[in-house]
């Protein structure tokens, strides 16, 4: 039954501003309308300077995120947003989930509900959570439902919620690329089909072993027909169609590169890449000589090999902007559970860089003396 707006936005306020926020998303416009971002998405975070609302909104090129304090920042920052004319709202906390939409008459149509609970994790708190993929899903008995695996899957799963749009419809084809053994393939599977999408997936391993383990549970979980997995290199393995969604899991230093260079040139729509090492640029670093005044960068084995990180990471971003996507970094599970905790998150625009961009990148690696593995391989696709 419809309710008054300012009621049910009030009641939405409530809830984002309230200790158990999980993740709330504003979406959509109301008729004759346009909010001036196409989509904002609020969650709490923890950081050194303590907890803070999370915000990050999307003009639909650009993303933009800020953290702000609890209290009178945050309240500003929710008013803001609620002013807004976003046609629907999802909010999800600790006890219930809240939908509300904005009927053509500018009444309310909401949907409460109370969010699932989970058996307290061993050792952890016993707090409500709503997970992306139901803890009790048959999944997680052929892959394992350890603790750490399930907030490792979640926390994944919200990456790749965050970056597919709301509204997406129609054939999907994913291939992940150095796929291991395959769980966070399996629970991507699972959580695009739950919702309602027509998925295809393709597991890319170097090794045969792992491509008869994951095929054998594939067959298993009954999803044959839909999930399968080749053995080859990242580079060079075979994969027809080429996909719309390319993932690249904690693959290993250069093979990251790899990954990010085939998806380019396959011009796939979407990539979530989270890197593991860096050995390559710290290499270059520690036989180069540092740019003044920045010697003191390098010089400590430990911090060279973190700014190497840093460095790595950031020209990935910026190859990935000059090769017509837009690209950004963010953390995706918490440094206390590993400490591999970046995504390299990337949306194809098509868009030509500007000069300024082109300029950027250069200044950067010639003032560094460093050649990314990544702008080798893309020169090597022209």
């Amino acid at each position: 039954m419809p309710e008054a707006l300012d009621s049910a936005l009030a009641e939405v306020r409530a809830l984002l501003l309230a200790p158990g926020l999980t993740r709330a998303v504003a979406a959509g416009r109301r008729r004759g309308q346009r909010p001036s971002v196409v989509r904002a998405e609020l969650r709490p975070v923890t950081l050194k300077a303590g907890p803070r609302l999370q915000i990050a909104v999307s003009d639909g090129s650009r993303p933009h995120t800020r953290n702000v304090a609890p209290g009178t920042e945050a309240g500003a920052a929710v008013d803001e947003l609620l002013a807004e004319p976003f046609g629907n709202w999802h909010v999800e906390t600790a006890d219930a989930t809240l939908q509300l939409r904005v009927t053509k008459s500018g009444e309310a149509q909401v949907h409460r509900a109370a969010a699932s609970r989970p058996a307290p994790e061993p050792g952890g708190h016993d707090r409500a959570k709503e997970w992306l993929l139901d803890p009790g899903d048959p999944l997680f008995r052929e892959i394992g439902g350890s603790a750490a695996k399930r907030r490792q899957v979640d926390a994944f799963l919200r990456a790749l919620a965050a970056t597919l749009p709301d509204d997406l419809t129609g054939p999907l084809r994913v291939v992940d690329l150095g796929c291991g053994n395959a769980y966070l393939t399996f629970a991507a599977y699972r959580y695009l089909v739950q919702r309602g999408l027509d998925v295809t997936l393709v597991g890319v391993d170097v090794r045969e072993d792992q491509r008869r383990r994951n095929t054998e549970l594939a067959e298993r979980l009954g999803w044959a027909g839909r999930v399968g997995f080749v053995a080859g290199t990242i580079a060079d393995a075979a994969v027809d169609p080429a996909p719309d969604l390319v993932l690249a899991l904690h693959a290993c230093d250069t093979a990251t590169d790899e990954a990010l260079a085939r998806a380019v040139r396959w011009g796939a729509r979407w990539v979530l890449a989270a890197p593991c090492c860096h050995h390559d640029l710290a290499a270059q670093l520690r036989s180069g000589q540092a740019p003044a005044p920045y010697e003191l960068l390098t010089r400590q084995g430990i911090l060279r090999e973190r700014f190497a990180d840093v460095l790595t990471d950031s020209l990935r971003a910026a190859l990935l902007r000059l090769h017509g996507y837009r690209a950004e970094v963010v953390e995706f599970v918490d440094s206390q559970h590993t400490p591999r905790n970046l995504l390299i998150r990337a949306r194809r625009t098509a868009g030509a860089p500007t000069d300024g961009q082109r300029a950027e990148y250069r200044e950067l690696v010639g003032q560094w003396g460093v050649t990314p593995r990544l702008e080798t391989l893309l020169a090597e696709a022209r």
